[in-house]
């Protein structure tokens, strides 16, 4: 079976393997998904990211961040979904917690976060927020 949302299937592998307390989880690999993961990283919420080639299917390991025994990662969601597409301006980017969070914004310079995405004066589709 055809999945419909890639990007919301590695937000889900990754809340989860936070709640089992994982070390790191598996995703399949994907530009989108590595992009995501960058900004991520970037933004301190994972310690790193992988390409692993052991299976049938290129995959990324996940390796997940926590801090005193919890989740760096306290909320994770999909905005824009495939049924749903939610797109913003520069100007009008959300901002997630008063500025505590990020929000993950695709624009035409790539996978940014919402402050990026202001500091180069640019706009795209929201593909999720975390906190």
């Amino acid at each position: 079976m055809a999945m419909t949302d890639p990007l919301g299937d590695m937000l889900t592998r990754i809340r989860n393997g936070q709640q089992a307390k994982k070390d790191s989880v598996l995703s399949p690999a994907s530009k989108l998904r590595a992009n995501v993961l960058e900004v991520l990283m970037r933004e301190g919420y994972i310690r790193g990211y992988s390409e692993d080639e052991s299976g049938k299917h290129k995959a990324l390991r996940i390796e997940l961040k926590y801090f005193e025994g919890e989740p760096a990662i306290k909320h994770v969601a999909r905005v824009s979904k495939p049924g749903r597409r939610i797109y913003s301006g520069c100007k009008e980017l959300p901002t997630v917690r008063n500025g505590l969070g990020i929000t993950i914004v695709s624009t035409p310079r790539g996978v940014l976060s919402d402050a990026e995405a202001r500091a180069n004066n640019v706009g795209g589709e929201v593909l999720a927020e975390v906190f």
